[in-house]
């Protein structure tokens, strides 16, 4: 996958890993020829006495290592330019695949998972393509490029090479092979902190308000321990490498000195090439040095490119259809029929055979017990999820036939939590059209009850929003979230269980400014009181994921039991009489 992975995103930067193996290919020859130019001073300079020699051949020296130089500057910033550029694309991939991603999706992963992938994971991608760009390149060069320049000083201290080489690729190995599972297990330990961080952070209400901070502590500080302990035994394998290449280098140049020593005392080599041939042999384990650091970053990268391509090889079930209709006939309608759907994996069906039909205009109120797929009804409408069996038709068309992007347009959904995202009051309400005005926006927030807060707020509509709204209370988040889908001027106004955060007068005058400002939008509202619903055209009561009744208030309270005793649980019976 790794590979795949990089030949994918690295192809459009091809000029870029061109000028790299060409700028690195010049850095290697010259550090290639350079000991055999310092061979030549010693032998033909020094040895003779030859100042000038000495000077012209430095000289040559001091010119081609300043080259030497450029090359490696010029190589590592096309590389990192290269480098840079595929993890800004594969960024963009992964972002524009999950966005696509429906509910069901984005719950397999996890938003953590999801997170991390995007981010660490990518960067892990990233610097092995920069370091392979220099490295990968160099270390080949220079150790085959060695091997043949040290055979052209003297073959017969070749042997050293023989030994050492293979020496530091078995170290290498065995080091490296420990470290491949564990990088694998490093990057699930990472995932389960960033979930339990932000599973902390989110709910940080949830865990003060139920004094489970000591709680929490403790099972942080255990995920917090177990990425430390797998990234302590990696950095033990990581340091441990290191020393033990220093080991087979260093004897190697003492088996250098010695036996080369014996060569120059019995006048088989000179001097300047015992020098030369030792610079040799360092570069030689250096650039297998190089390739062995390298591979140790190819683990851990390789199971980064596995996580990245499961989540750019996953289709969104909500699948776009080839020949989408691109208009809604009748816009405003929204039509079940036998509505069904089963999460995966579940035994039984959240929701069996739903059917109601909703004209523009109306009010379909859906009331029922806590679990009887409210919410999984309504999720169904603008197409979060796709029925299992049966189907839902928006504007006299499918919704699974429908261009989604028309669809959600036609819609517009305030969820049970809702959401707004960092900026001002203007950018959260713009959010769904961008081209509103000031004047539609306060007709927006008078309608949703929310006029008179946002114009105390410093700054009025440019008042700052904090990332999901915490500088506000529920109340406003939920009146700024309804005003948001008014603005976007939608034919079907889905509320689930939107009221719910609103007192009693409130929830009151903002359903009859809905109901007076927009009379031709449908509206399909989720509710838990009774009150929010009374006056809705029609009623659907759902009990274990059916549907056990539908009509008005009065005609249910005559016929449907479930909604009888919902009604006298909240209203008292004396409601029911």
């Amino acid at each position: 996958m790794l590979v795949k992975l990089l030949i994918r995103y690295l192809r459009p930067y091809r000029w870029l890993l061109a000028a790299v193996l060409l700028f690195q290919f010049a850095s290697a020859m010259a550090s290639l020829y350079l000991p055999s130019l310092n061979a030549d001073i010693i032998n033909k300079g020094v040895a003779k006495g030859d100042t000038h020699y000495i000077w012209s051949t430095g000289v040559v020296m001091l010119v081609i290592s300043l080259g030497q130089i450029c090359c490696s500057i010029l190589a590592t910033l096309f590389a990192a330019r290269a480098a840079m550029l595929m993890g800004r694309d594969i960024r963009d991939g992964v972002f524009e695949r999950v966005s696509a991603f429906s509910e069901r999706e984005v719950t397999q992963f996890g938003p953590g998972s999801l997170i991390t992938r995007n981010t660490n994971d990518v960067q892990q991608v990233q610097m092995l393509a920069m370091m392979g760009a220099t490295m990968l390149v160099t270390a080949p060069l220079l150790a085959i490029g060695g091997i043949i320049m040290a055979l052209r000083q003297d073959v017969g201290l070749s042997w050293l090479i023989a030994v050492a080489v293979p020496a530091l690729l078995i170290l290498a190995g065995i080091v490296i092979g420990r470290m491949v599972p564990l990088f694998r297990t490093y990057q699930k330990k990472l995932d389960a902190v960033n979930r339990i961080m932000r599973e902390q952070l989110t709910g940080i209400r949830v865990v003060r308000a139920f004094v489970r901070e000591d709680i929490e502590t403790v099972r942080f500080r255990g995920a917090n321990r177990d990425i430390t302990l797998i990234g302590r035994r990696v950095g033990e394998l990581f340091v441990l490498l290191f020393p033990l290449a220093m080991l087979v280098l260093n004897v190697t140049i003492v088996g250098v000195i010695w036996f080369g020593g014996i060569r120059v005392d019995n006048g088989d080599i000179q001097v300047g090439t015992l020098f030369a041939f030792m610079a040799y042999i360092m570069q030689i384990l250096m650039g297998v040095l190089m390739a062995s650091f390298m591979t140790m970053m190819i683990p851990r990268a390789s199971v980064s490119a596995e996580r990245i391509g499961e989540v750019l090889a996953s289709e969104s079930t909500l699948t776009r259809a080839a020949d989408a209709v691109q208009s809604l006939p009748t816009p405003g309608t929204v039509d079940m029929r036998n509505a069904t759907f089963t999460y995966p994996g579940a035994e039984q069906p959240v929701l069996a055979g739903v059917s109601f039909r909703a004209e523009p205009g109306e009010t379909v109120a859906v009331v029922g017990s806590t679990g009887a797929g409210k919410s999984t009804l309504v999720s169904l409408i603008p197409r979060l999820f796709d029925v299992t069996d049966g189907g839902v038709e928006v504007g006299g068309v499918d919704v699974r036939s429908a261009d989604v992007d028309v669809l959600w347009k036609s819609i517009g959904l305030v969820p049970q939590r809702p959401f707004l995202f960092s900026g001002t009051v203007a950018s959260n309400l713009r959010f769904g059209r961008e081209e509103a005005t000031d004047e539609d926006l306060w007709h927006a927030l008078e309608i949703a009850q929310g006029r008179d807060f946002v114009a105390e707020m410093p700054g009025g509509l440019n008042a700052r929003i904090a990332q999901g709204g915490t500088n506000v209370s529920g109340g406003q988040r939920q009146r700024l979230a309804i005003a948001r889908a008014i603005v976007h001027q939608p034919d079907v106004l889905v509320f689930d269980d939107s009221f719910s955060a609103l007192d009693l007068t409130t929830d009151a005058r903002l359903r009859q400014a809905l109901w007076r400002e927009l009379p031709s939008v449908t509206k399909i509202v989720v509710a838990q009181r009774v009150s929010t619903v009374v006056d809705a055209d029609r009623i659907v009561v759902l009990d274990g994921g059916r549907m056990v009744g539908i009509g008005t208030h009065s005609e249910l309270l005559d016929s449907c039991e479930t909604y009888r005793e919902i009604v006298e649980s909240q209203l008292g019976v004396e409601a029911t009489a």
